[in-house]
């Protein structure tokens, strides 16, 4: 059967730098093909890293010029930045999943996009999270149905969610209904508790999970970011800003690498089709363990424009 093998990037950004973020991205992917993978994972919006200013501050407490900053570093899809990680892409001949924050190209709103690249370098899909969680709802808006990819490869079918998206029981329906293999869960989240969510998810859809997170210490924002004491008190918030937590498991819930927590490494591990299916033969979660007859889920895939031009015929003399 079909094995590939997976790489969990777990780096650190720089904060705010698009193009030092994306140099160091493409290094990155690289390395992780250098060393034998074909399916790169990088951590949630890695380019230009997290706006960290949400939950070490009062909600709009004096947070105009990070927002700003933001928006300037912020990445349009398509653009130049999807160009280069495509060429990066198409330059190692690996599938390449990375968080970006985007924007829209004169827009001012922000979203936590992932971004899917095939072998070919082609951007095959992009997942804007659909529900910002807390205090990141101040710098975020909400995705839509029309950008729940789910990518056929060579290895299985390769889609995910982010971060606290994984705790939304619908959304994960909606794509074990679509016959993920390969799960990538790009994500914030530092805690043994949400080890235990990627080991569910595992279990539940019976597909392999990769989990990535970033990993910053505070020594690590740059020393020239506006207001820097401002934004990160070692007093107050400790010496991570990212603590890592990455982790990559299989179908049967067993962690196969990780989880690492407090440096820069990558996790790789060889998954296998064949386990993913022979999983499902006592449990499929859309197929013979369901009951559509009791219950079912209707999905909004229409993408929510601002705008929806009606052109009409004009008037008769």
């Amino acid at each position: 059967m079909t094995t590939v093998k997976v790489a969990a990037v777990q780096a650190a950004y720089v904060l705010m730098d698009q193009k030092a973020c994306l140099d160091r991205s493409i290094e990155l992917l690289h390395r992780a093909v250098a060393a034998g993978a074909r399916i790169v994972v990088l951590p949630e919006v890695f380019i230009p890293g997290s706006p960290i200013w949400a939950d070490t501050r009062r909600i709009w407490d004096g947070d105009e010029d990070w927002y700003a900053l933001l928006v300037d570093q912020a990445v349009v899809v398509p653009g130049p930045v999807t160009d280069a990680l495509g060429g990066a892409a198409r330059d190692t001949g690996a599938y390449l999943v990375i968080g970006v924050q985007e924007r829209e190209p004169h827009g001012a709103t922000i979203y936590n996009t992932t971004l899917y690249f095939g072998p070919d370098g082609t951007l095959l899909g992009k997942h804007r999270k659909l529900m910002p969680t807390g205090s990141e709802r101040t710098v975020w808006g909400m995705g839509d149905g029309s950008t729940l990819p789910v990518l056929d490869t060579p290895f299985g079918r390769l889609s995910g969610l982010t971060c606290w998206e994984n705790y939304m029981p619908l959304a994960r329906y909606y794509l074990y209904g679509q016959g993920v293999d390969i799960w990538a869960a790009p994500t914030l989240a530092p805690s043994d508790g949400w080890i235990a969510t990627m080991r569910h998810v595992a279990l539940e859809g019976r597909c392999y999970v990769i989990g990535v997170n970033p990993c910053v210490h505070m020594d690590q924002i740059p020393a020239d970011f506006p207001d820097r004491d401002r934004l990160w008190s070692r007093e107050a918030n400790g010496e991570w800003v990212d603590s890592g937590n990455s982790v990559i498991i299989d179908p049967a819930g067993t962690i196969l690498a990780g989880p690492s927590r407090h440096e820069e490494t990558i996790l790789y591990a060889d998954l296998d089709l064949a386990r993913v299916h022979a999983a499902r033969r006592k449990f499929d979660p859309t197929g013979h363990y369901n009951r559509p007859d009791i219950f079912q889920l209707s999905v909004d895939l229409r993408p929510r424009t601002p705008i929806r031009s009606i052109e009409e015929p004009p008037p008769t003399l």
